[in-house]
């Protein structure tokens, strides 16, 4: 999604993201209330009297800008869903493949003791075949010395049970890694589906992605720049009716050693572009910015926003800290770092590069915390 920014200020906005970046704790009492990064130098100027938004476009849709915006919007929202629905398919493939690996080794070695158990026990009896085989009552009688005998006969009794609970311990445990590796089996099985499943909300994705670029396409120069200003001044107007609520007010929390690096990784990205599950180094999806800035600082955490939001502890707002994910709209189908000072760092949606906008520039729906 777009940057917020202050028309005419971007050279205020570079000031306060260095602020940000350089304060103690990453946390001053001041908010955020228009964030943004420096306008691409390519980017056309805003016309000076811009189209009315909300007056229908030439061609046979008849949508307003405004309109086109939203669609837009929706179109990549729902390619983020897909995505991280997408990721997380593949990543569970790849974990049970790892494990079913894992179980089979396991099994051969089990066959291999086994095959070995058996081959003692069975020249253990052949050993005894050669002694004759002779009954215990012929042996004693036969015997130089009954002491002699029984402690030898009970050795014997001794070894064979040994070999009879190997056996019996190694036949059970292989038989239950046979059921594990069948479970593992049936359970990859049942991914690999899932992840096929994906491959089609892949196509959907692209697809979605394709739609949005082309309304895109069909603007003129002049309404593609008004249309960056749109999605600048909604997330404006939604940063700075979230900072009227009330809801910094009592935010002042400080950053960890290990958040400090985090945030310092994702700012660092800042101008490389969105790519659709990129995980860098020269370009990032939402949650491959967040996953990989965690861990160049150190704590491997879910690659995909909705699982950040199912697996990491949650936060209130007002306990939030520098480093802290912020996860956007009810899907969670977008995930933003904490920065500080009401400002957050994200890899908005294709067509767009890394930046930095308002915390509140769109729908929170939870605080996560990687470093709890």
């Amino acid at each position: 999604m777009g940057t917020v920014r202050r028309r005419g200020a971007s050279s205020l906005v570079l000031l306060c993201a260095m602020a940000i970046l350089t304060a103690p704790g990453l946390a001053t009492g001041m908010a955020y209330a228009a964030p943004g990064a420096p306008a691409s130098p390519t980017a056309p100027a805003a016309p000076a009297s811009p189209r009315d938004p909300a007056a229908p476009l030439p061609g046979p849709g008849g949508k307003s800008l405004e309109q086109v915006r939203k669609d837009i919007e929706e179109l990549y929202r729902q390619a983020g869903t897909a995505t991280d629905a997408y990721n997380l398919a593949e990543a569970e493939t790849k974990a049970q493949s790892e494990k079913i690996v894992e179980i089979a080794n396991l099994v051969v070695a089990g066959q291999e003791r086994i095959t070995t158990l058996k081959s003692r026990a069975g020249a253990a009896a052949r050993a005894q075949y050669r002694s004759g085989g002779l009954p215990p009552g012929a042996q004693l009688a036969l015997s130089d010395s009954p002491d002699q005998f029984l402690d030898g006969a009970g050795r014997l009794r001794q070894g064979e049970k040994a070999t009879s609970d190997l056996l019996s311990e190694l036949s059970r445990t292989q038989s239950e890694l046979q059921r594990y590796a069948q479970e593992a089996s049936d359970r990859w099985k049942t991914l690999e589906a899932n992840r096929v499943k994906q491959e089609d909300s892949k196509k959907q994705i692209q697809e979605k992605i394709k739609a949005a670029e082309e309304l895109e396409s069909k603007l003129e120069a002049e309404e593609k720049a008004r249309l960056i200003q749109l999605e600048q001044e909604a997330q404006y107007k939604a940063q700075t009716a979230w900072l009227s609520s009330g809801a910094m007010k009592d935010v002042n929390g400080k950053a960890t050693e290990a958040g400090r690096r985090a945030v310092q990784f994702a700012t660092a990205q800042m101008g490389k572009p969105y790519e659709w599950g990129a995980e860098g180094p020269g370009s990032f999806d939402c949650s491959g910015l967040t996953s990989q800035a965690w861990l160049a600082a150190g704590r491997g955490i879910p690659r995909t926003s909705q699982e950040q939001l199912r697996l990491l502890p949650k936060v209130a707002l007002k306990d939030m800290r520098p480093g802290d994910l912020i996860i956007y709209f009810d899907d969670a189908s977008h995930v933003g770092m904490y920065v500080g000072d009401g400002a957050m760092v994200h890899a908005p949606r294709p067509g767009r590069n890394v930046t930095m906008a308002g915390a509140g520039s769109m729908p929170i729906k939870a605080v996560v915390r990687p470093d709890a």
